[in-house]
C-alpha cells in the first residue's frame, strides 16, 4: 500500500496557508482533475488525484481537524481512504465551488441512520525510514535499534477523547451507526455520517490535550534484524508499526528504506564488486605478486608482465552474497599503471635511458602505440 500523501503537499500550498488559500488551490485541482472532464485513459488517474484534493481539502478546511492533523499527522484525523466521496466531501465541494453544484452536492443527505453497515473501520497509513548501512553492514547483516513514532492513550482523557468530567455521546445524526443515507431523486446512496465521521460517537467537549483524538504522540525504539545482503533500495516491512487505525481499524506498516552508504575502496554491482588497483609502471613493465583488498581481509593477484591500464582481474566468490543468491558474486580489480611523478635529476635520466633503449627496439615494446600511429597516418592521408 502507498504511503497516504501529506494534505498540504496534495494541495500545493505550505502549512501556514490561509483558508483562502486553501479554498481555492482545492478549487484549482477540483476543475482540473474533475472525472466528467476528464475521459478515455487519463480519466483513472484524474479521478485519484480528485479524490486525494477532496480529501485534503476536509480536512484543512476545518479548523479543528487541521489542528489535530497539524500536531498528530493522519492519525489525528480520519484517515479514509475509500473509492466514493462521503456525505461531507459533497458539502465540502459545494462550498468550494458555490451555488453551481449547491442543488446536487448540498446539505440534502438524509439524517437517519444507515440500514447496512456499521461504524467505519479505517486502516492506519503507512509510514517510512530512511536507513543508511555500510558496505560491510549490507554484506554481513546487522541488528540495529531505530526511534520511530509512536501513539499512546492520552495520559489526561485516557483514550476516551473528551475532557475529563464529560462523557462520549451517541451521534444524534446517525444514531451511533456511522451511516447515513443520502437522498438525491430516485437514488439512495450510504455515506460516511458528516456529523461524526463515522465513529458513531460525538465529543461535546474534546480533550485539550489530544482535541480529542484520544492518543499523543510519542517516539518508541524498535529492533529491526538487516538481513546479509541486503542491497540500496531494498524495503524492509516492519507489519504494524504505522500509524494507528481509525475507530478499531488495524495499524499501518513501517518500511524501513535501505541506503548504502559509499564505500572508499568498492563499489557494488548487485551480487559483485568492483575496486581499482594503482600498479606502478616497474610491477606493470615487469610483473609480479600484488595484494589487493576484499570484505573478508587480503587476496593475492599475480601480475603478469606488461600489464595495462584497463587490464581486469576476476576473484571469484570474493563478491557479497545477495538476499535472494545461492552463492557469492565476484570481485573485480581493474588495474591502472600509475606514472611516476615529481622526480629527482637522476632519475629523469634513467628514464631518459631506458626510453632510448625501447625505442631502439622497435615496435615490439609498444605495440599499441605503434598501431596509434599507423591509424594517424591512414586518417591524415585520407
Amino acid at each position: 500500500m502507498a504511503i497516504k500523501k501529506d494534505y498540504y503537499d496534495t494541495l500545493g500550498v505550505p502549512k501556514n496557508a490561509s483558508d483562502e488559500d486553501i479554498k481555492k488551490a482545492y478549487r484549482k485541482l477540483a476543475m482540473k482533475h474533475h472525472p466528467d472532464r476528464n475521459q478515455g485513459s487519463a480519466s483513472k488517474a484524474s479521478e485519484e488525484k480528485f479524490k486525494e484534493a477532496k480529501e485534503a481539502y476536509e480536512m484543512l478546511s476545518d479548523a479543528q481537524k487541521r489542528a489535530a492533523y497539524d500536531q498528530y499527522g493522519h492519525a489525528g484525523v480520519d484517515p479514509n481512504r475509500g473509492g466514493g466521496p462521503g456525505a461531507e466531501g459533497f458539502g465540502g465541494f459545494a462550498e468550494a465551488f458555490g451555488d453551481i453544484f449547491g442543488d446536487v452536492f448540498g446539505g440534502q443527505q438524509g439524517a437517519r441512520g444507515g440500514q447496512r453497515g456499521g461504524r467505519q473501520v479505517y486502516r492506519g497509513g503507512d509510514l517510512s525510514y530512511a536507513m543508511e548501512v555500510t558496505l560491510e553492514e549490507a554484506a554481513t547483516g546487522k541488528d540495529a535499534q531505530i526511534r520511530i513514532p509512536s501513539w499512546d492513550d492520552c495520559n489526561t482523557c485516557h483514550g476516551t477523547g473528551a475532557k475529563p468530567g464529560t462523557k462520549v455521546v451517541t451521534c444524534t445524526t446517525c444514531h451511533g451507526h456511522g451511516v447515513v443515507q443520502m437522498r438525491q431523486g430516485f437514488f439512495s446512496v450510504q455515506q460516511t455520517c458528516p456529523q461524526c465521521k463515522g465513529t458513531g460517537k460525538l465529543i461535546p467537549e474534546p480533550c485539550v490535550s489530544c482535541h480529542g483524538v484520544g492518543k499523543t504522540k510519542t517516539t518508541k525504539t524498535l529492533e529491526v534484524k538487516i538481513p546479509a545482503g541486503i542491497d540500496d533500495g531494498m524495503r524492509i516491512r516492519s507489519t504494524g508499526n504505522g500509524e494507528p487505525g481509525t475507530n478499531g481499524g488495524p495499524p499501518g506498516d513501517l518500511y524501513i528504506e535501505i541506503r548504502l552508504k559509499k564505500h572508499d575502496i568498492f563499489e557494488r554491482d548487485g551480487d559483485d564488486l568492483h575496486c581499482v588497483v594503482p600498479i606502478g609502471m616497474a610491477t606493470a613493465a615487469l610483473g609480479g605478486e600484488i595484494e589487493v583488498p576484499t570484505l573478508a581481509g587480503k587476496a593475492a593477484i599475480d601480475i603478469p608482465e606488461g600489464t595495462q591500464t584497463g587490464k581486469q582481474f576476476r576473484l571469484r566468490g570474493k563478491g557479497i552474497k545477495g538476499v535472494r543468491s545461492s552463492y557469492p558474486g565476484d570481485l573485480y580489480c581493474h588495474i591502472t599503471v600509475e606514472t611516476p611523478v615529481k622526480l629527482t635529476e637522476h632519475q629523469r635520466k634513467l628514464f631518459k635511458e631506458i626510453d632510448e633503449s625501447l625505442k631502439k627496439g622497435g615496435a615490439k615494446h609498444s605495440p599499441t602505440e605503434e598501431s596509434w600511429t599507423d591509424k594517424l597516418k591512414g586518417f591524415f592521408s585520407a
